[in-house]
């Protein structure tokens, strides 16, 4: 058996190899609808983020504001997922009951930023439809005399090894496991993330281990499943990742050259797949040619249909000695994309920045379009169901699509919504071409007209933490009409209210922006509310009851001239 799987591998790199041959630098790689594009965003030293202190009031609006400018690029290039640097070196970015805030924050260690970076950050990818994952670097805790490795030195003195000048957990420890699982185990309970990712699970490359390498991939699968445990038994839809070396071992033909992750720092990346205790892996496949297509092919015929998404080190493009060009990127992400790999980019910066043309590159051509995240069928693989109501209201400037009734099958906390769009009916939701929105968190979105363009149809589903996604809900041409009546009438001062009925059991109404955000109150008891001032717009009405269940009674424009 062991010798067929040697031929089927070398039959498989055979046809990757092909298949490269086929695929110039310009070659088009139909988008597929799932696709994990990532980054890795840095924070220690504020590589990435943030390039402000934050020590007062202003200062943290200032800090805030570099972090949204960066996701909204991200966003923009139809980036799906952050790996947000999370615990650094022993010190952390949220406060924790554990260990102390890292510097890059405040600028000082130990003091806080005077806010929550983590959960600005989550709320913020959440928001704009990203995934917001916590990178938490395991082993390696700093130097000797920084913060972090002398606190956990006078804390657990038998668990921390010196190296030269830094301090690293050491594996053997019999703590080690319990204590990493605890800080991803705070990270989990306390914050909303999507996935917990790893790095740097591993031994050191200068390490001088005293025992055999099973021994010591025993001991890091360990700390791994600890962490898992901890992790999916407080919340089994987030995902576990991390991002080992980029080659897994020596190959058949091709030899890693002595830097592997499975046999130079005893790191079973692929075993963890195969045992359950990894969702998703980002091999830092920092190479070319021959020393990258056949070792990304290699992890992918080893996914055990988990998700496996390449690092790709564009920082190279600005080494002045290897002066990587960006063709070669291109041709990477294609060859990613047709043998069903995502791509992920280390570094952020690198990549806002617009180094030799990545940014460009990638949001106007490689990922053009949006694409989802591929679903966690393995974890739960029931589909919520889709939404039972949907009312598409034509205004002058744009349409307002609002649906309800969506049920979640799964133990997750909550539904999000994809939003899909055609010219023809019915609307295509496996082509990305039509996603105009992924994990939408509200139940309405409004879409301004497009000049000289052709009426378009669209379609909603719901999507639960896993990712399993929902059939969709449309509505047939002949209901898409133009047709305002659906709007609240008003004079400009009194708006009309829909007269109360014995299921609805409503005190108050309450007034919001097409974002969501409320404008005004006002007492249920009439026929009538009084709008008189608030600015001119487009506004949702909702009634309000005394166990804080709101239903939506409509929308209406105030146009007063």
């Amino acid at each position: 058996m062991k010798v067929l799987k040697r031929i089927y591998k070398y039959i498989a790199i055979i046809s990757l190899f092909f298949s490269i041959s086929q695929l110039s630098a310009n070659a088009h790689i139909p988008s597929p609808k799932h696709e994990v594009r990532a980054v890795w965003l840095t924070t220690i030293g504020g590589l990435d983020w943030p390039h402000s202190y934050a020590r007062s009031e202003n200062s943290v609006k200032i800090q805030k504001k570099e972090l949204c400018d960066i996701l909204d690029k991200l966003k923009k290039a139809n980036i799906n997922t952050v790996l947000l640097q999370t615990r650094i070196r022993g010190t952390v970015i949220y406060p924790s009951a554990y260990e102390p805030w890292d510097g890059s924050m405040s600028g000082i260690p130990g003091l806080s930023p005077g806010y929550d970076p983590l959960a600005f950050a989550i709320d913020e990818c959440h928001k704009r439809g990203m995934e917001l994952h916590a990178w938490v670097v395991t082993i390696p805790i700093g130097r000797w005399n920084n913060t972090g490795c002398t606190k956990l030195r006078y804390k657990y003195p038998n668990m921390i090894k010196r190296i030269g000048d830094e301090g690293y957990i050491n594996p053997e420890h019999p703590q080690a496991g319990s204590y990493i699982a605890d800080i991803c185990g705070e990270i989990t309970e306390n914050y909303d993330i999507d996935g917990i990712h790893l790095d740097y699970i591993r031994y050191p490359e200068t390490w001088n281990r005293k025992i055999n390498r099973r021994q010591g991939r025993e001991y890091i699968t360990g700390i791994v499943k600890m962490i898992h445990n901890r992790v999916k038994g407080r919340k089994p839809w987030v995902k576990i990742s991390c991002s080992p070396i980029g080659k897994f071992d020596d190959l058949t033909r091709y030899r890693s050259h002595g830097w592997n992750a499975y046999t130079t720092v005893c790191q079973d990346a692929q075993g963890w797949l195969q045992d359950g205790f990894m969702d998703e892996l980002f091999p830092m496949i920092y190479f070319k040619g021959n020393q990258f297509y056949p070792f990304a092919l290699d992890w992918k015929e080893n996914s055990n249909g988990r998700i496996i998404c390449a690092g790709l080190g564009i920082y190279f493009m600005s080494d002045k000695e290897k002066d990587w060009d960006v063709e070669l990127f291109k041709r990477k992400m294609n060859v990613l994309r047709a043998n069903g790999m995502g791509h992920a980019f280390f570094r952020s910066r690198f990549f806002t920045e617009n180094i030799k043309g990545i940014y460009d590159l990638t949001s106007d051509e490689i990922d053009k379009n949006p694409a989802l995240i591929p679903p966690m069928t393995w974890q739960w693989n029931v589909k919520p169901s889709a939404p039972s109501s949907m009312t598409i209201t034509n205004t002058k400037t744009g349409y307002l699509i609002c649906w309800s009734g969506a049920k979640d099958m799964s133990d997750g906390t909550y539904l999000s919504y994809n939003i899909y769009s055609s010219p023809s009916y019915p609307v295509d939701i496996d082509d990305a071409r039509n996603i105009i929105a992924t994990r939408y968190l509200k139940q309405e979105i409004f879409i301004a007209h497009e000049r000289n363009k052709r009426p378009r149809y669209y379609a909603v589903t719901a999507m639960d933490r896993y990712g399993n996604e929902s059939q969709p809900i449309s509505i047939p041409p002949k209901t898409t009409k133009e047709n305002r009546s659906y709007l609240l009438k008003n004079d400009g001062k009194t708006l009309s209210v829909p007269q109360k009925t014995n299921i609805l059991s409503a005190d108050y109404l309450i007034i919001e922006t097409l974002q969501g955000g409320i404008v005004a109150t006002r007492p249920y008891i009439d026929k009538t509310a009084d709008i008189s001032n608030l600015s001119e717009g487009m506004y949702v009405l909702r009634s309000l009851g005394q166990k804080g269940i709101t239903h939506r009674l409509g929308t209406f424009i105030i146009k007063r001239h």
